[in-house]
């Protein structure tokens, strides 16, 4: 359906036939149009684009064809069919070769959080390449039980090392409230500092190989960027001189004084400085893109090797149990998710499984509609208490972030206009 946009004052508008202006919010596109291979919708913000310390008006979505499929699911079917994962194995072997330790010394570095993913990656790189990986993590911002455990046997039972990093409670927990209040985006200094602390630890020990695990064109950056085994610095690094323009928790860096958090205690969540890593060699290198990643695969490999514990009961807003389980703000993060561009923790579930094969597209609208917006409740006294707000301004918030062209109000509940079908 072709729908009508208008500029209006600076903000745009559908104009719909019946009800008029309709704003949208976010940047987000006026028409809602969702992949006809998975249940992804043209609402989903592209991540290799959407820099965290930027402004919200920087970003852009996920790419469909002209046949209606997503970027996504086109480069899972360059992973399944055109992809020779023998040849990428080979070129691991030979950046590997390059910089295996000879001394013992740690030649690579792994960040995770002792998920099934991270475990995955440490384990295969020690295992089948020979690699000596020190393991490195960024915090969460409150642990869940199954989550603690899993990062002990990842460290203890797997056998790493492991650098922990928590950053001060007090700032973390300011710019979370900021981030919640501004942007609706409470993972937003989780984010930032997965992102930016493995690169920059790497150039201070002298270890210029860093691996992440999956490849950001998995999931909805450009097609083109699937071609490319390093990460794009924009993700981690800045000039150091080029950091004025930051943002945190939807504040400018210079301004965050006034919010009480003091410059001072910044320095974990900057950017890496370009010019260090350039001098330390630093190489960020996707894994996925030399090995064929699949999230279930990982799930069952860190299972067998560590004893990894998925959730007892299904993780709220899906049907799945082992992913994104080990912070208590995970699933708020996609029911925020969910409140801005009206795709949840489900639609990520089955758009991921539909496209590795294991479920097909009618099973994953059918899982859409059972559970996408679910409002988690298991651990919500837990984040009222981390964002020092109660529950009746938690959600007063969120709504105000709803975008009309997306969502309407009919006796006191909110509906999505568009749905999967």
């Amino acid at each position: 359906m072709i729908v009508k946009v208008e500029d209006r004052g600076g903000k745009r508008y559908v104009i719909d036939p019946v009800e008029g202006p309709l704003e949208i919010k976010h940047g987000l596109p006026g028409e809602v149009r969702y992949c006809t291979r998975c249940v992804i919708s043209n609402q989903r913000p592209s991540s290799s684009v959407e820099h965290e310390n930027t402004k919200e008006s920087t970003r852009n979505f996920i790419e469909f064809d002209k046949n209606g499929v997503c970027s996504a699911c086109r480069v899972a079917e360059l992973k399944h069919r055109d992809i020779e994962w023998e040849k990428r194995s080979r070129e691991l072997v030979t950046l590997c070769e390059k910089y295996r330790s000879r001394n013992g010394h740690y030649d690579c570095l792994v960040p995770g959080s002792g998920g099934k993913d991270s475990v995955y990656a440490a384990d295969v790189l020690r295992k089948k390449y020979g690699m000596n990986p020190l393991t490195v993590t960024w915090a969460p911002h409150m642990y869940t039980d199954v989550g603690w455990r899993n990062f002990q046997r990842w460290v203890h039972k797997g056998g790493f090392d492991n650098y922990l990093f928590t950053p001060n409670g007090q700032v973390h927990r300011k710019l979370t409230e900021l981030a919640y209040r501004n942007m609706l985006h409470p993972f937003q200094p989780f984010v930032i500092g997965q992102k930016n602390f493995a690169p920059k630890l790497a150039a201070k020990l002298n270890v210029p190989l860093v691996f992440y695990g999956e490849h950001e064109a998995d999931y909805g950056s450009p097609i083109a960027e699937s071609y490319s085994t390093l990460q794009d610095t924009r993700f981690y690094a800045r000039s150091r001189q080029s950091t004025t323009d930051l943002y945190f928790g939807g504040v400018v860096l210079s301004e965050l004084p006034k919010h009480g958090i003091s410059l001072d205690h910044m320095a974990s969540y900057l950017p890496a400085d370009i010019d260090d890593l350039t001098k330390a060699g630093v190489e960020v290198h996707y894994l996925g893109y030399y090995l064929k990643w699949v999230p279930q695969e990982c799930y069952y490999y860190a299972v067998e090797m560590t004893g990894f514990e998925a959730n007892t009961e299904r993780t709220e807003g899906t049907y799945s149990k082992y992913s994104s389980i080990d912070d208590k703000i995970d699933p708020y993060h996609y029911w925020t998710i969910f409140t801005k561009f009206g795709i949840g923790r489900a639609t990520y579930d089955a758009s991921q499984e539909i496209r590795n094969l294991h479920i097909d597209r009618e099973e994953g609208v059918a899982l859409v509609h059972k559970y996408d917006g679910e409002i988690p409740r298991k651990y919500l006294q837990d984040v009222l208490e981390y964002l020092d707000m109660d529950e009746a301004e938690f959600f007063e918030i969120a709504d105000r972030f709803r975008s009309p062209h997306l969502w309407r109000k009919s006796s006191n509940i909110w509906q999505l206009r568009f749905q999967v079908s």
